[in-house]
């Protein structure tokens, strides 16, 4: 597929995704959403990815979905503009790199993601309801288990975005930085992770993931399983070398 209005590049280990349409403010349109599909889709074949960062071009992160040119409010296919389950459903760590607002879906967009650092200037909501719509996009179930029902109902039925501070006051990001130093802090966040054995990060963020749904208990059988399949692995015998002889290990993903 040509790539029109999402860019994407692979610098060793770390995926880059960057929302290309500057000129709406990186509003999803259709065209958009059947792109970062695709990317995400290569992403998950891909074993050489261990750390996926996205964010948007120009000043904004994503304001939403773009419906121009779609059918009326009534019968918009908004099925077909669902993305975030895309990026959820990865693997490898996911860094959304938050340089300006993200609002509705793109906040959404933001929610699927693993880790969310974010410009100091950016402000963040899911305004959705002010025209009679609601977050269609897992916001209504995403922003709850984030932050809280209290927290995220008010944001949803209000629909009044909060700055990048109170954003992470009440646990939405996990750092607030200026957006002169967000390139770099992310850049470092993911090399660190890069550096790490891609099977450990992987069961590390399917044993939280899994285990929110779960009781206690399950969740502590599930990491013990996770855990022991990890010294099947190729990688930790690598890790135990490594430390040994004291060298950073090379680590393949087996």
């Amino acid at each position: 597929m040509r790539y029109e209005t999402v860019m994407y590049q692979k610098r060793q280990q770390i995926g880059g995704i960057t929302l290309n349409r500057p000129e709406v403010n990186n509003a999803i349109n259709a065209r958009l959403a059947e792109e970062l599909i695709d990317i995400c889709s290569k992403v998950s074949q891909d074993e050489g990815v261990r750390v996926v960062t996205i964010t948007g071009a120009g000043e904004a992160f994503c304001v939403g979905t773009d419906l121009s040119g779609s059918l009326p409010s009534e019968t918009v296919p908004t099925k077909l503009l669902a993305v975030a389950e895309a990026l959820a459903k990865l693997d490898c760590p996911v860094i959304a790199a938050i340089n300006g607002d993200a609002l509705g879906q793109g906040l959404e967009l933001a929610l699927a993601c693993d880790l969310r650092i974010v410009a100091d200037t950016a402000h963040l909501g899911l305004p959705q309801i002010v025209s009679g719509f609601i977050p269609w996009d897992g916001g209504t179930q995403r922003l709850p288990r984030l932050i809280g029902r209290a927290k995220a109902i008010e944001l949803i039925l209000l629909g009044k975005p909060v700055s990048a501070r109170e954003a992470y006051q009440i646990g939405l990001v996990n750092k607030v930085v200026t957006l002169e130093e967000l390139s770099l802090v992310v850049a470092n966040m993911a090399q660190r992770m890069a550096s790490s054995t891609p099977l450990a990060l992987k069961y590390a963020k399917e044993a939280i993931d899994k285990g929110l749904e779960l009781t206690l208990e399950q969740g502590l059988r599930l990491e013990a399983d996770l855990y022991s399949l990890l010294q099947t692995t190729q990688d930790r015998i690598e890790g135990i070398t490594a430390f040994r002889e004291k060298r950073k290990p090379k680590f393949k993903g087996k």
